[in-house]
């Protein structure tokens, strides 16, 4: 980039990068005005032409969509799989990051190689032998029950990006700290977690994208009472193909969730992945 940059000044790269942020941009912002407009003015003519009738944008779709209970289920569905999942998957990811990084016990190494490996399992395999297991124990069509899958299928990525990170810190650092008389909790939870901060940041919004955004997972073990809101947007297009003022106020509110989240956290996503991806 460096190069580029004396090669053709920083005022045209800047120009080129901001219009590559825009046409990154035109799809999130062509789904918001179509949000704002009534499946009348949708079915004459794209979503442009609200830029020269700005009279055909309001906030009726979204008031008919908060009077939709399968939408508003659907997206506290949503909520109660990815937020739990995130935290889950955080918090047992860096006490298994840290054991593997600075706890010396038998198997250690083949264990993490085990770990490593499961990282290129497909999610598809598992898909009906666990189903075939929830049914078992009663977990099948329930929320409890999808938590439990992406915690499952999270957890590989996690403990391998947070391990190589906690491996990266100075071991000086925590002897010192135990010749301080800390023990391994208070080392962790005092030393370990702050400084590991940008890693943890940058797991999390992995995990929640990729929980938000999952459709497959849901379909299969979330019934009509759990789905999730990508599940009951999928579910609205089969039934009604014209009910346009309700997916897409639907659909941008799916969208723009993990945007808020990843700008949130942008300043520590880079740095904690580049961080714990190499030893």
């Amino acid at each position: 980039m460096n190069a580029v940059r004396r090669y053709l000044g920083n005022g045209i790269v800047q120009a080129f990068l901001v219009l590559v942020g825009l046409v990154w941009m035109t799809p999130l912002a062509g789904l918001f005005l179509s949000s704002l407009r009534s499946a009348e003015d949708t079915a004459e003519g794209g979503w442009w032409t609200a830029l020269a009738s700005p009279g055909q944008l309001s906030l009726d779709n979204y008031s008919a969509l908060l009077g939709n209970s399968g939408i508003t289920q659907a997206f506290w569905n949503t909520v109660l799989i990815s937020v739990p999942t995130t935290v889950l998957v955080v918090v047992v990811g860096a006490l298994a990051g840290y054991a593997f990084a600075w706890l010396d016990f038998p198997g250690r190494e083949a264990v993490f190689l085990l770990v490593v490996a499961l990282l290129v399992v497909p999610v598809q395999i598992g898909l009906l032998p666990v189903a075939k297991l929830f049914g078992q124990l009663g977990l099948f069509g329930t929320i409890p029950g999808v938590v439990l899958f992406h915690v499952a299928y999270g957890l590989p990525f996690a403990v391998f990006l947070l391990r190589n990170y906690f491996a990266e810190m100075p071991k000086e650092m925590l002897e010192a700290a135990r010749m301080d008389g800390g023990n391994e909790w208070r080392i962790f939870t005092r030393l370990v977690l702050p400084v590991g901060k940008p890693a943890l940041a940058s797991l999390a919004i992995f995990q929640f994208l990729w929980v938000w955004n999952d459709m497959l997972v849901a379909l299969l073990f979330a019934d009509s009472s759990s789905q999730p809101l990508t599940v009951e947007l999928q579910s609205q297009i089969r039934q009604f193909g014209s009910n346009i003022d309700v997916l897409a106020p639907g659909a941008f509110l799916s969208l723009v969730v993990p945007v808020v989240v990843f700008f949130a956290f942008q300043r520590h996503f880079v740095q904690g992945v580049m961080a714990g991806s190499v030893k």
